[in-house]
């Protein structure tokens, strides 16, 4: 399981290495509502293009290594404890939005600038995506169990509308 603590700890050494990464996914949903609300077995991150050999030196010196290569929608590392990081490099454009790549070529993930915010995990801020672009990425695909508690928590929270 990936911990509060794991997640600040990784924080720490990708600012260090001065890597801009910003959370998605389950802590990122965590970090929107500013509390831990379930288990989460990994840490979503975004991080700029350019910086990833930067960010892969200072992972891999943390001890984490690759398990998992989607290139260039999303890779993994992990931990030989456990916590696993799921990477998602981006192409940001001059006015702050950004691209990914997806698995079709023709169908990147779009970040429009404004889907870029702020957080909180065990009381640190940390850059995250917004509530709405979290409930844009939770469509098209048949939702687990996680997925049905994060948006049933955005919807208690945030008083929004979610597919699911």
């Amino acid at each position: 399981m990936m911990t509060a603590a794991d997640v600040l700890s990784v924080l720490s050494v990708l600012r260090e290495a001065g890597a801009d990464v910003v959370i998605v996914g389950g802590w990122g949903i965590d970090a929107l509502i500013g509390a831990e609300t379930r288990g989460h077995r990994d840490l979503d991150l975004l991080h700029r293009e350019e910086q990833e050999p930067a960010l892969l030196a200072a992972l891999t010196a943390a001890g984490y290594a690759q398990t998992l290569d989607w290139r260039p929608a999303r890779f993994v590392l992990s931990h030989p404890s456990g916590p696993e990081i799921d990477l998602h490099p981006l192409r940001f454009a001059p006015d702050g939005s950004a691209l990914q790549s997806s698995l079709d070529p023709q169908e990147p993930f779009r970040y429009p600038a404004e889907c870029f915010v702020t957080g909180t995990i065990g009381g640190t801020r940390v850059r995250c995506i917004s509530v709405q672009q979290q409930i844009e990425f939770h469509q098209g695909y048949e939702p687990g169990p996680a997925d049905l508690h994060d948006m049933a928590r955005l919807r208690a929270e945030f008083g929004v509308t979610t597919h699911f």
